[in-house]
């Protein structure tokens, strides 16, 4: 590999927060709250760290081990789950809510597939290594001395399993384990600068990541499929919309469930990407949509299978 790979090569794009189309992503994940309120306020503390210290000077003078059990922890947060359950789209517009909720700026650097390399011997490690130099780079733009950050910065690794596989695996080519550490060596150097900057990883098979990483994480949150109370978020307003009454959604919700000699339903981009259109442009353009043929199409739609994580 000739010379260091430019920002553009890295990162797929850049996103500056807040951003209002990222404000509406993150609004339109139902059921997620939960999740979206403990990672705004992981990552607002890792990056602003003058928030917690001031909240703690308010209500709790006295817990400063508390503090600095909190404030210590590495800027390192892996999503985990089944395929179609909203961890991605969560991790590219957290930022908004973090940026509203610390009133600073907050870019976005979404790791390009390519930083993978093709290849060739110390590609991939100089790849991450450029990459996390870079990360580096702009949070220390943003690091202020009055301990409040002007600004901070998320690096997001999707299919992070590709990455940061375990060094254990015997398959493990000698490259792919000096990526990992080149990787672990990238989230100790934000951790050692206290630099306002975190890392998102987001994985199908959380299994497969390397231990070392996994216990730098300073959370793994878990996502599964939508539960019945997260389906009825879902579709309850979009189906109110086109005229259901409860009843109507109440089958839906039901209809999008297990069964069918399965024991899984359907994941929630199903739900918003596959089966709204679907009973959508099923009544379009000469009628209108009708519960009955809904729940009929809900029933014809298979779900997206759950991610084998032992597969071959």
């Amino acid at each position: 590999m000739n010379g260091a790979p430019s920002i553009d090569e890295l990162f797929e794009r850049r996103v500056t927060y807040p951003d209002c189309d990222a404000q509406d992503r993150l609004g339109r994940l139902v059921g997620l709250d939960e999740h979206k309120n403990r990672l705004s306020k992981m990552i607002g503390v890792l990056i602003n760290p003058s928030g917690l210290e001031a909240w703690a000077r308010k209500h709790h003078p006295q817990a400063s081990g508390v503090l600095n059990s909190v404030l210590r922890r590495p800027p390192l947060v892996i999503l985990a789950g089944d395929v179609g359950s909203g961890k991605s789209e969560l991790a590219e517009t957290i930022g908004d809510a973090v940026a509203r909720q610390e009133k600073i700026d907050i870019t976005l650097f979404p790791l390009s597939l390519s930083t993978r390399g093709q290849g060739r011997v110390g590609e991939m490690t100089q790849l991450l290594s450029a990459a996390f130099d870079c990360t580096i780079n702009e949070a220390g733009k943003l690091k202020s001395g009055s301990g409040r950050s002007r600004g901070g910065v998320i690096l997001l690794v999707d299919e992070a399993d590709a990455l940061a596989q375990s060094r254990e695996a015997a398959q493990m080519h000698h490259e792919d384990r000096a990526g990992v550490n080149a990787f672990i060596r990238g989230v100790d150097r934000i951790a050692n600068g206290h630099l306002p900057a975190v890392v998102i990883m987001c994985t199908n098979r959380l299994g497969a990541l390397d231990p070392a990483v996994k216990r730098r994480a300073a959370d793994i949150l878990t996502f599964a499929r939508p539960s019945d109370e997260q389906r009825l978020a879902v579709l309850a307003e979009p189906l109110k919309q086109l005229g259901f009454t409860e009843t109507d959604i109440a089958v839906m919700v039901a209809a999008t469930g297990t069964g069918s000699g399965r024991n899984y339903g359907f994941t929630f981009s199903d739900l918003v990407q596959r089966l709204l259109p679907a009973i959508v442009l099923d009544a379009y353009p000469g009628q209108a949509v009708k519960p009955n043929r809904a729940v009929e199409i809900a029933k014809s739609i298979v779900p997206t299978p759950p991610f084998q994580e032992n597969a071959s």
